[in-house]
C-alpha cells in the first residue's frame, strides 16, 4: 500500500511496486541541490546551500535502509545539532509515511505536517512521484534541499566541516575510484536487489534479480576475508551503504522478499563484519528493528496479507 504525487496532488492507494513485466525499477530521486561549506555549487555543480546551523532538518523512517544511511552518517560526523531529525511512524499505508503518534516517532516542527508527502507539496506545488524518506529539508527557505541518500551521506560527509564536524572522511579522494566501483555493484545488486527480488511478480523477473544478488553476497564474502572494511584500512561510504541491507537480511529479505538462499549469519565474513560495524556506538544507536519489521511485514500487504510479524530470527545488534 501507499500512494503518489501527480502533478501535486496526493493519489491514495497502490500504484504497484513492479512494473508491466513483473520487475521491479526504482524511481529517480528528484530532489538533487547540495549544502557546502560556502554556498558554493556542488561536485558536479549543483546548486548550493551554505552550511549553517538551525538552517536544515533531516526527515527519515527508522524502517527504512536509504534513510538509515544518513542517520549513520550524521552520527558518524557529529552532526546531530547543525541537522535535526524527524522520525516518521513504521507503518505506510495510503498516506504514506506519516507522523502519527507510535513508539519512536519524533514529529515535524518546521511545518507541523502530517505526512512526509506534505513537505513535497510545500517544496513543489505541481510535484510528481513517491513521496520517499530521506529528506534534507531547508528550514529557511522551505524547500528540499535533496532526498537522493547517496547524496545526503556526501553532502553530510563535508558540508558542516567548518562549524565543527568530526574529522572523519568517509568519501576520501585517494579512494573514490574504488568506493565508486564497489557501490555501483552493491547497490545494483544487493541494495535494490532485495527490492528486485521481493517486489517481482513473476517467476523470471525473482529469478533475475536473486542470482545477482547472492553471486554479489558471495563477492563481498570472499573480499572481507582477513578485513574489516570493503575498501582500504578504515571505515568509508561503502561500508555504511552495505550495512543497512544486511541488518535487515536475516529479519526481513530473506524470508519476506525471498531472499532464502542463505542468511547473512551462514556468510562468517559478512557476519563478523555485520556485527562488528553495527556494535559502535555511533550505529547502535541508529538501529531500529522493531521498526523496520514492523514496517515491512505490516506495510506490505500484497505480499504478506496477514500483516503478521515474525517473532525471530534473534538477532545479536538488536
Amino acid at each position: 500500500m501507499g500512494g503518489y504525487l501527480k502533478n501535486g496532488e496526493w493519489l491514495a492507494g497502490d500504484d504497484g511496486f513492479a512494473d508491466e513485466d513483473g520487475s521491479f525499477h526504482r524511481t529517480t530521486s528528484e530532489f538533487r541541490d547540495w549544502i557546502t561549506p560556502d554556498g558554493s555549487p556542488g561536485p558536479s555543480g549543483q546548486d548550493a546551500a551554505k552550511a549553517q546551523k538551525d538552517r536544515f532538518h533531516l526527515y527519515v523512517s527508522y524502517a527504512c535502509p536509504w534513510a538509515h544511511r544518513t542517520l549513520i552518517t550524521r552520527r558518524l560526523k557529529g552532526i546531530e545539532a547543525f541537522v535535526p531529525v524527524s522520525v516518521t511512524h513504521w507503518l505506510m499505508r495510503e498516506r504514506g509515511w506519516t507522523f502519527d503518534e507510535g513508539p519512536g516517532v519524533v514529529s515535524d516542527p518546521n511545518e507541523n505536517a502530517s505526512t512526509i508527502h506534505e513537505l513535497y507539496q510545500i517544496a513543489d506545488p505541481d510535484v510528481s512521484g513517491k513521496a520517499t524518506v530521506p529528506v534534507l529539508w531547508d528550514k529557511k527557505e522551505r524547500r528540499i534541499v535533496n532526498n537522493e541518500s547517496s547524496e545526503i551521506i556526501r553532502i553530510f560527509n563535508t558540508a558542516f566541516t567548518d562549524l565543527g564536524a568530526r574529522d572523519i572522511d568517509l568519501y576520501p579522494e585517494t579512494l573514490r575510484d574504488e568506493i565508486d566501483e564497489v557501490n555501483e555493484r552493491v547497490y545494483e545488486n544487493v541494495n535494490n536487489g532485495v527490492y528486485k527480488s521481493g517486489f517481482a511478480t513473476t517467476q523470471e523477473a525473482y529469478e533475475d534479480a536473486v542470482e545477482p544478488l547472492f553471486d554479489t553476497l558471495h563477492w563481498l564474502e570472499a573480499r572481507l576475508e582477513g578485513k574489516d572494511y570493503l575498501v582500504g584500512k578504515q571505515l568509508t561510504e561503502a561500508d555504511v551503504r552495505l550495512l543497512t541491507t544486511l541488518l535487515r537480511f536475516d529479519a526481513v529479505y530473506y524470508g519476506h522478499f525471498k531472499c532464502n538462499r542463505k542468511r547473512i549469519a551462514d556468510l562468517p565474513n559478512l557476519h563478523r563484519y555485520m556485527l562488528d560495524l553495527a556494535a559502535r556506538d555511533e550505529i547502535a544507536d541508529t538501529i531500529h528493528m522493531d521498526h523496520a519489521k514492523r514496517h515491512y511485514y505490516q506495510s506490505h500487504t500484497s505480499i504478506n496479507p496477514t500483516q503478521i510479524v515474525p517473532v525471530g530470527p534473534d538477532l545479536q545488534f538488536a
